[in-house]
């Protein structure tokens, strides 16, 4: 019997922020075991409400991390769990039925790598795969270029780290990029931010309109224990 798809998440508003753990900074060596506690909402899991999967192939961006594969492990084990993939790639559009067939959920490209038509076209073909679509953009490009295709998303990804390493320092410049945006969302589009998102300015990030918050060291850098503890001051809560 095959698993039922976990809820959307990128097309209904959130009640409070959601907090996308990045499995870039999860044990390779015990993958699913720690996704099921990033996601397990109980005493003793960390109670996120995502997965993010940073996708990189060591030419867009100076790393090379994980596949289709990888997504479709975690799948199999973890069928409910929402795979929102990241993909720091040269060429997108190679990569969108393989992670579908995979079992992702959700992808988001770089509008450095697909302006105008392209991306729009990108964004469609992502639905007929059966994922929703998301664009990025990094911290040194306008957000011109997103503001021409927005309506055709689900989610905008704002970086506010450049792209490559977990582990990176904020840059606090880029949530000033939010407000055009958000301006232009509907209800059912999200706003993301990745990349150096701690306790420390959570707030700030909060308070400039995300509504999506990936993590990758403010959560997987601390002992199981205290991951719940880091995942409710990411949301607020």
């Amino acid at each position: 019997m095959t698993a039922p798809k976990p809820t959307n998440l990128f097309t209904r508003k959130p009640a409070r922020p959601l907090v996308a753990p990045s499995i870039l900074s999860a044990d390779f060596g015990d993958m699913v075991g720690d996704c099921r506690h990033l996601l397990a909402d109980s005493p003793v899991g960390a109670g996120g409400d995502l997965l993010h999967v940073d996708v990189m192939d060591g030419h867009f961006v100076p790393n090379l991390t994980m596949g289709p594969d990888m997504v479709r492990g975690v799948k199999r084990h973890l069928p409910r769990a929402f795979c929102d993939v990241h993909l720091m790639v040269t060429d997108p559009e190679m990569f969108l039925e393989p992670f579908a067939q995979a079992g992702a959920d959700h992808c988001t490209f770089h509008i450095e790598r697909a302006q105008g038509p392209s991306a729009t076209r990108l964004a469609d073909r992502c639905r007929a795969l059966g994922m929703t679509a998301g664009i990025c953009l990094n911290p040194p490009t306008p957000v011109d270029e997103v503001l021409r295709v927005v309506e055709a998303f689900d989610l905008v990804l704002i970086m506010s780290v450049n792209p490559g390493f977990s582990g990176q320092k904020f840059i606090p410049e880029v949530l000033v990029k939010a407000k055009p945006i958000r301006e232009r969302l509907r209800e059912d589009q999200r706003l993301e931010i990745d990349g150096g998102v701690n306790a420390e300015n959570a707030k700030r990030v909060r308070d400039a309109g995300f509504d999506v918050i990936v993590a990758a060291s403010a959560i997987l850098g601390k002992p199981k224990q205290e991951r719940a503890n880091a995942v409710s001051e990411l949301r607020g809560s």
